[in-house]
């Protein structure tokens, strides 16, 4: 099943009267509104890289130069090989994916695709990218899709995968399990709140998959469906997310979404 925009004559309905509505009011940045666009080019120049010192595993910036971050030490083998995000999850980018996610933005996923892909064109990525056989999106529960009309990682991954001329499989990877937002839980509620939540198919097996999710925290979400796809067989994960939390000042997990 491909997960959005979705056909639904809901979900058509609110799309066509915000078209109408974009035609009588242009749309206004989500990042500074000004008017004309819905992510504005001084917007998306001021989004933030992720600045090293980075994590060499999961890609989370570091106070100090470290081999692993405090979590990574955590986990010695993990399903999850390799992770980078493109940016920080700061301003003008934190209210874009908001917009994508929350405000019925599933246009956007075009222009914020873009920073995926300039991830994707350096280091440790260069050298991945002609491995991967296919593109997984982190997927949304059925309950959660039905609501939203489409999963925002989903539109992200197409975007991605269609520069490089890459499959995308929306079926390898399902969330059997609803599971609460992840807002505000710390790194072992998180690991438990997504524990066992997805499932792969066996098609997975002996491919080397890249996932596509639009923000990384402690990557729980990531880890719980690189575990899936492990157990389908899978030979090799790697993950891109669009963002990730500024630089933590001390110990302290770094605020979510």
């Amino acid at each position: 099943m491909r997960s959005g925009p979705s056909t639904h004559p809901k979900h058509l309905l609110r799309r066509w009267l915000s078209a109408l509505l974009d035609t009588v009011f242009p749309p206004t940045c989500v990042g500074c509104g000004r008017v004309g666009s819905l992510f504005c080019a001084h917007c998306a120049q001021a989004v933030l890289p992720t600045p090293p010192p980075l994590c060499p595993r999961c890609g989370r910036p570091q106070k100090n130069e470290a081999s692993l971050c405090r979590l990574c030490r955590q986990d010695p083998q993990p399903p999850l090989r390799l992770v980078r995000a493109a940016a920080l999850h700061a301003s003008p980018l934190r209210a874009a994916i908001h917009a994508l996610k929350y405000e019925n933005h599933p246009e956007l996923a075009e222009s914020l695709a873009r920073y995926l892909i300039a991830a994707a064109m350096q280091e440790p990525f260069t050298s991945l990218i002609e491995q991967i056989h296919v593109v997984i999106p982190v997927p949304l529960h059925d309950e959660r899709l039905a609501t939203r009309g489409y999963n925002q990682s989903a539109l992200l991954a197409r975007n991605f995968a269609a520069h490089w001329g890459l499959p995308v499989e929306e079926t390898w990877l399902r969330r059997i399990r609803a599971t609460q937002s992840q807002v505000g839980l710390n790194a072992t509620e998180r690991r438990q709140n997504v524990s066992g939540a997805f499932q792969a198919q066996e098609a997975a097996a002996g491919k080397h998959i890249l996932l596509v999710d639009d923000v990384f925290t402690t990557g729980s979400t990531l880890n719980a469906c690189a575990a899936a796809l492990r157990q389908a067989g899978a030979a090799d994960i790697v993950a891109l997310a669009l963002a990730t939390p500024p630089p933590p000042q001390d110990d302290a997990l770094p605020p979510d979404a």
